[in-house]
């Protein structure tokens, strides 16, 4: 017991590492832009929204990374809060032009409950009872999508806390916006899955 409370303790030691860039967003837009998202085989996924789910993982990854790193003592409240806002700002900048930009706007919206999920999870003001949650975020997303988002991001928060959520909870009917939340929550629980063991060693530059 003595031993994890000296860790909890310890000041956070400074990272340089880099967990998103605009150039790395930049470089996606460009890929994605010279994809085909209309397809030709309708058993077939086309490229482009094949590519285009990597690209909402890859951020939904780097995110996570921020929160581990928080966990692991590598980064104070706010040290991390400022690094989720600057991955943020980068992600719902302006769109571009045409179809694309319709595209980009549907994974703006879908990765709302991302960064509020982990904004309120740093806060640690959260309710975890998620069949409750799920109700609720139900009845409010077409009258109050607001009151949706923080909603859904409750659950978020939950699962990065240890809840489970949310593959019972979605329906194959289902095509609200906070289904899609849901569903990015459901990708958010693997991913951090997949980072448990994940750290950085301070002083390092990425």
């Amino acid at each position: 017991m003595a031993k994890k409370n000296n860790k909890e303790e310890m000041a956070p030691q400074k990272l340089f590492y880099i967990f998103y860039s605009k150039e790395r967003w930049d470089n996606w837009l460009n890929s994605l832009s010279d994809l085909d998202f209309d397809g030709t085989n309708e058993d077939e996924m086309p490229e482009g929204y094949r590519a285009l789910n990597s690209f909402m993982e890859d951020i939904t990854i780097a995110v996570l990374k921020v929160v581990r790193l928080y966990q692991n003592n590598r980064f104070s409240k706010e040290e991390a809060a400022g690094r989720l806002r600057d991955i943020e700002e980068i992600v719902m900048a302006e769109l571009p032009e045409g179809r694309l930009g319709e595209i980009i706007l549907s994974v703006q919206l879908s990765l709302r409950v991302l960064f509020v999920s982990s904004q309120k999870y740093l806060e640690g003001s959260f309710d975890k009872d998620i069949k409750s949650l799920v109700k609720k975020g139900r009845k409010q997303v077409e009258e109050d999508p607001e009151g949706a988002l923080d909603t859904a991001a409750q659950i978020g928060a939950g699962v990065i806390d240890g809840a489970t959520c949310c593959d019972k909870f979605l329906k194959d009917d289902a095509g609200t916006l906070f289904d899609e939340w849901l569903m990015e929550i459901e990708t958010m629980r693997d991913d951090f899955k997949s980072l448990k063991n994940f750290d950085e060693a301070p002083g390092e530059e990425f």
